[in-house]
């Protein structure tokens, strides 16, 4: 029976919970690597914001633009740290390897943009003596989410002069906070005969701004003039500067600890800043990489990453033909061709955590679960693996044994069963230039919803994850 059970240990495993694998001082380090994570996450409601703040945060730690290497026609040199920003919506950090780039690169990407809610380019009007904004949504949301729930209201517009004015309001405590109205469910009978789906429609995501008017007997619309005149004071904008905006609604507050134990945290746009945090500091651990290290922070993900800041844009392959001039005489298209074939790729983009209570729409034993660590994800895609990069075994492979090496803690899982529905990332993207990649992310429950909760413990083994596979 003792060589049996042996035999059994050895041929089977078992996904571990990571609190029951860790000791007190690691423990220490898992709560506090969430501190700067939430701070992080307050700092950056918006891909702008996110963007500007992973700048900010390159530059502390001696990052410099690309283009003042590629204006001087500057060699690269192994350890030179560049940041190559992309129109304030997306950014993608590099520090040069001892081998050329034609020899590959690895690289975690990630996103920074979230589901949301976005003004229309007339949004302010005003009815039964109260004003709102009209919306249009991004990406996939719950709609019913959104109603009755404090909203601030983010994003930059820029004025007829050319001025870009940047716009935060419902974040402060002092500040005044908006609200999408719901229906009381004593009046609710129509409501509830519809799906749930269908309940809130996305022309009913009026954002309420106001409610006392200005002006006299003869002023023509009291309600949405005081609006302006409001936001005229504090922004120096004007009605017709709107056209001109980009003005986000996200949920107002602060990313908050999650249970007595407080072994969770529920935020605003996790999906995808917690892998866009944790690959940003293991990247700054990083100083002398075989190959070069490169941390992709992209927008647009949510929509199917089109558009000149989305992953399917030429940026991130501009930025790197550019780098490899300033390492080879004569450049040619050939270089590019064979560093993305040489080129090994982390998909960093969240997965499903399992979920109790719609135990249905999960397969138990290929679900990613809160606290047993990072989640490899082999493919994505929906019914059938339709429109996933499927990761080659090979690659799988080695991901794995970094990540056994580094005492890292993971697991796997598919986003649902077979026929529930599904969904994609990034990382087909990379995969059609011939790069190898896999997903690799952080479990998340309540996805896409205005909070969203993950594990500390799963944020801190994804940063070990990633740190582990910048070095290899």
């Amino acid at each position: 029976m003792g060589n049996l059970k042996e035999l059994q240990e050895q041929l089977t495993h078992e996904y571990k919970n990571v609190w029951g694998e860790i000791d007190e001082a690691e423990t220490k380090l898992v709560m506090d690597f969430s501190i700067g994570y939430k701070t992080f996450l307050d700092v950056g409601k918006t891909e702008r914001e996110c963007a500007l703040e992973i700048q900010r945060m390159a530059i502390e730690n001696g990052y410099v633009d690309y283009k003042s290497l590629v204006e001087k026609n500057e060699p690269l040199k192994a350890g030179t740290k560049v940041y190559a920003m992309n129109k304030d919506k997306a950014i993608c950090l590099f520090i040069i390897g001892e081998e050329s780039i034609e020899k590959g690169m690895n690289v975690i990407g990630s996103h920074i943009d979230a589901p949301r809610i976005d003004l229309k380019p007339v949004p302010l009007y005003e009815s039964s003596e109260m004003a709102f904004l009209k919306t249009h949504y991004y990406g996939g949301i719950k709609k019913y989410q959104w109603t009755s729930t404090p909203l601030a209201l983010h994003g930059v517009i820029v004025t007829k002069e050319g001025k870009k004015v940047n716009v935060v309001i419902g974040e402060d405590d002092n500040d005044p906070v908006m609200f999408i109205t719901d229906i009381l469910p004593h009046l609710a009978k129509d409501q509830y005969a519809k799906k749930i789906g269908e309940a809130i429609g996305g022309e009913d995501l009026n954002v309420l701004i106001g409610s006392i008017p200005c002006g006299d007997k003869d002023t023509k619309d009291k309600f949405k003039f005081n609006v302006l005149r409001l936001l005229n004071e504090k922004y120096n904008v004007t009605e017709a500067d709107l056209v001109t905006a980009e003005l986000e609604i996200v949920p107002a507050g602060k990313a908050r600890d999650v249970g007595l134990d407080r072994g969770l945290v529920a935020a605003y746009g996790q999906d995808d800043r917690v892998c866009a945090y944790s690959s940003l500091i293991a990247l700054f651990e990083i100083e002398a990489p075989k190959k070069t290290a490169v941390g992709m922070f992209m927008d647009k993900e949510e929509v199917g990453s089109q558009g000149n800041t989305g992953s399917q844009s030429s940026f991130f392959n501009d930025v790197v033909a550019e780098l490899i001039n300033l390492q080879v005489d004569n450049y040619s298209d050939i270089y590019m061709r064979r560093a993305m074939g040489n080129t090994k790729v982390l998909s960093a983009d969240v997965g499903a955590a399992y979920d109790p209570n719609y135990a249905g729409a999960y397969e138990k034993l290929n679900s990613g679960y809160v606290g047993k660590g990072l989640q490899i994800v082999k493919y994505t895609g929906s019914r059938g693996k339709g429109g996933c990069n499927d990761a080659n075994a090979e690659f799988v492979a080695e991901v794995r044994n970094i990540f056994d090496e580094n005492q890292v803690i993971w697991q796997t899982g598919e986003l649902g069963k077979v026929d529930q529905g599904g969904g994609g990332t990034i990382a087909y993207l990379l995969a059609n230039q011939n790069a190898e990649v896999v997903d690799c992310g952080v479990p998340v429950l309540c996805m896409h919803g205005t909070y969203e909760v993950i594990s500390k413990a799963d944020l801190y083994m994804a940063y070990k994850g990633y740190k582990a596979f910048y070095k290899y």
